[in-house]
């Protein structure tokens, strides 16, 4: 079931479940546009092709806040904030490992490999790589199952960026095999999920001037031992 997070005459907020893909692949497996773009006609009783503007994605194993627009004035203004980097992204991420710091920011030069639908940490100077920039801040560590909780502020969107960055320091998120978790996590419909979840977004209205913030709580297939909040 789709879960409204944020509606107005512009704007469209939804709580993406993971294992669903935020827009469509070589698949053609039903994605969150495709629910939005059916709400959107049936709320409202619109025939034909309805707009439904994408303006940033999350990866399909994770979880959270997805904005998405009604028109072509905001989905470009939105993107445009997205591209600056002005829109405030806040995460959770429960990862394998106990991290050596409190808090901190961290930055790493990221290439992917498109054959291979993996990112990887590169030196500097190497080609094609493009920088990516993370702020971080422990919420909880627990030595017994060796798994902290931290709190993630990116100030870039590079694709899997959060999943590379705390994998290469030997902290990769639970669930995330890709990116050598150890633990196997399933999300509610049994597809495999990362314990990555997009908890807020916060960015200025593109037709209004004022900043809205939109939370995502923290869904139902998150590790119980660790949902705070």
């Amino acid at each position: 079931m789709l879960r409204i997070l944020y509606e107005d005459n512009h704007c469209l907020a939804l709580d993406k479940p993971a294992g669903l893909l935020t827009q469509g692949d070589e698949t053609g497996e039903q994605t969150l546009v495709d629910l939005a773009r059916e709400y959107l006609r049936t709320k409202y009783n619109k025939p034909g092709n309805v707009y439904v503007g994408l303006v940033h994605r999350l990866d399909r194993p994770t979880s959270g806040v997805v904005l998405l627009t009604k028109t072509s004035k905001a989905a470009a203004r939105l993107s445009a904030q997205f591209r600056r980097g002005t829109v405030r992204k806040v995460y959770w991420a429960l990862v394998e490992g106990v991290c050596p710091e409190v808090l901190g920011e961290w930055a790493d030069m990221l290439r992917k490999e498109e054959e291979r639908n993996l990112v990887r940490v590169v030196p500097a100077g190497t080609p094609g790589g493009k920088v990516a920039r993370v702020a971080f801040r422990v919420l909880e560590s627990d030595l017994s199952t060796a798994t902290s909780l931290l709190e993630l502020r990116p100030a870039t969107g590079r694709g899997h960026q959060l999943r590379v960055q705390l994998a290469s320091r030997g902290m990769p998120i639970v669930g995330d095999l890709k990116y050598g978790a150890r633990s196997n996590l399933l999300a509610l419909d049994g597809r495999p999920r990362v314990a990555l979840h997009a908890l807020e977004l916060t960015f200025k209205h593109p037709t209004r001037e004022e900043e809205l913030s939109v939370t995502a709580p923290v869904p139902a297939d998150w590790p119980a031992h660790r949902r705070r909040g």
